[in-house]
């Protein structure tokens, strides 16, 4: 069998067709590099080497490398997750920055785009019990019926409704505030919260990156955590930020980062499940300088938050996995930067995501998988 290949510089990806004459067979796409340039086939080993000519070394990105592939026997390695298709044509997606499960059925995510694609952001479903997984529909966020405008979804939590909660992450500079919106389930936007003003005195560009609830009634708490330190946060330490609808009362902790040499540290999920919150910490690194990808947890009943304005209490956290593994042994790749969703399905099983910031200065590789994590409940 003769198989042909084909290199998209701009999508950083590699087509595999089968030769079947007039009408080749897609068969694959490969995860390339950033910007593949040539390629040559080996076929008495069953290779394909490609040369990506994107050099991000200023930008501590990836530099430009060759990547070497081999044709195998047995499932394939890549794709992790695909788009059905939907009216004979597929679904578009990228940039998956949030993940939360289902309430009701095993196997069932949704997963929001971020600020790459600002003019249609996008709620996703995904079915995780398919392999790939697959995004079998997609509803788009609306204001009074069009495409909401100036939102960056870093977060997803659901409303118990049928819908959903949304953070935005906001950047002033771009007119874009930091904010959570509650849209439903046919993603129309139903209120907006904005942060309050003793907190956007400090703010920065890296807001909030993930949303999740505890509590329920009266007593339902939204919790979301943001990325890294604001202006008055101490060297180290970011907010994990809590409000209730119902009493419209804001408040927070601190939550401890780890040191790292180079790059920075930040959070980049949150979720609760059972007696705890789970969040993701990361560096902003990749491939061989990537020291930090990990699961931390926070116990339920140890978070007091304290009233904005005022002395925050610091929080204890338990590492729980280490993401790293998991990234270098996903494609034999380079381990990728931003791991950036994190949900428990129904039944207790865990999945991550990464986001491929829409092939901006980054492969189009999305990581898709599932995270064995012990005692979760």
């Amino acid at each position: 069998q003769k198989y042909f290949f084909v290199l998209s510089e701009r999508g950083s990806m590699i087509a595999v067709y089968k030769d079947t004459g007039a009408e080749p067979e897609l068969v694959q796409l490969l995860p390339s590099g950033i910007s593949p340039e040539g390629a040559v086939a080996i076929p008495g080993r069953n290779l394909l080497a490609s040369a990506n000519e994107a050099d991000l070394d200023e930008d501590g990105g990836a530099r430009s490398h060759v990547m070497i592939y081999e044709l195998g026997e047995g499932e394939k390695a890549y794709p992790m997750l695909v788009s059905k298709d939907v009216d004979g044509k597929p679904l578009g997606w990228g940039a998956m920055s949030g993940l939360v499960g289902d309430a009701e059925k095993d196997g069932i995510l949704y997963g929001v785009s971020d600020s790459v694609y600002a003019m249609q952001p996008s709620i996703f479903t995904i079915d995780a019990t398919k392999k790939p997984a697959e995004i079998t529909s997609v509803v788009r966020v609306t204001r009074n019926g069009q495409p909401a405008q100036k939102l960056d979804i870093e977060g997803i939590a659901l409303d118990g409704k049928g819908g959903f909660w949304l953070a935005s992450e906001g950047d002033s500079a771009k007119f874009v505030g930091h904010g959570i919106y509650n849209v439903s389930a046919k993603g129309e936007i139903k209120s907006e919260i904005a942060l309050p003003a003793e907190l956007l005195a400090g703010e920065t560009r890296f807001g909030l990156e993930g949303i999740t609830t505890t509590g329920s009634g009266d007593d339902l708490t939204l919790w979301m955590a943001i990325q890294r330190e604001w202006k008055d946060d101490p060297k180290g330490q970011v907010k994990l930020l809590s409000y209730k609808p119902k009493s419209k009362e804001w408040a927070a902790v601190r939550y401890p980062l780890e040191k790292t040499e180079k790059g920075w540290v930040g959070l980049s999920e949150i979720t609760a499940r059972g007696d705890y919150l789970y969040i993701i910490e990361r560096d902003n690194l990749i491939g061989d300088k990537a020291k930090l990808k990990k699961l931390y947890r926070v116990a339920i009943a140890d978070l007091k938050p304290a009233k904005l304005g005022g002395e925050l209490p610091l929080v204890t956290k338990q590492q729980v996995h280490d993401f790293l593994p998991d990234l270098k042994n996903a494609t034999n790749g380079y381990v990728v930067d931003k791991l950036e969703g994190f949900a428990f399905d129904k039944s207790g099983k865990a999945f991550a995501i990464t986001d491929n910031d829409g092939v901006d200065n980054s492969s189009g590789e999305t990581l898709f998988f599932p995270v064995e994590i012990k005692a979760t409940n």
